[in-house]
């Protein structure tokens, strides 16, 4: 639904994280080459930045999705409110099919890397995301990775 809202206000793909408050998510997915349907055990890299920083590390996150390089979809947290944000960050979240093949999960935490994305983040399975477990909320021990 919010890929429709982004497109209703004008919103292409280059639109800028910082700068958007009409919806809270911008979407990347994957143009090139095949990659694994999302099983149940779908799951997302947690890259947090500074908001000064977002535009710049999503437009390199999104490119190396559309190619291929990463998962199969990426998004952004906007300058939406969202009362579930750390303060002072931006996250972008970079999914994965199955949290349980881990040479998949590594093998995209290793192009994070290759695109600057050095710092240690932690790795989430979609299925406590539709549970409801944040670390804003108080939930602990939530990361499958952490690297």
């Amino acid at each position: 639904m919010d890929v429709v809202r982004a497109l209703l206000a004008g919103l292409g793909p280059d639109a800028r994280p910082s700068r958007v408050t009409e919806v809270p998510w911008l979407y990347a997915r994957r143009r090139r080459g095949r990659y694994p349907r999302p099983t149940p055990r779908s799951g997302k890299w947690l890259v947090f930045v500074r908001p000064e920083d977002v535009d710049e590390v999503w437009a390199r996150i999104r490119k190396a999705v559309e190619e291929g390089r990463l998962g199969h979809a990426a998004k952004v947290a906007t300058a939406a409110p969202n009362p579930l944000a750390r303060p002072g960050r931006r996250v972008i979240c970079v999914y994965t099919y199955d949290w349980t093949d881990e040479a998949d999960v590594r093998r995209v935490r290793e192009e994070l890397r290759r695109l600057g994305i050095t710092w240690r983040i932690p790795y989430k399975a979609d299925e406590d995301t539709r549970r409801g477990r944040y670390r804003a909320a108080g939930d602990r021990r939530i990361s499958k990775y952490y690297e």
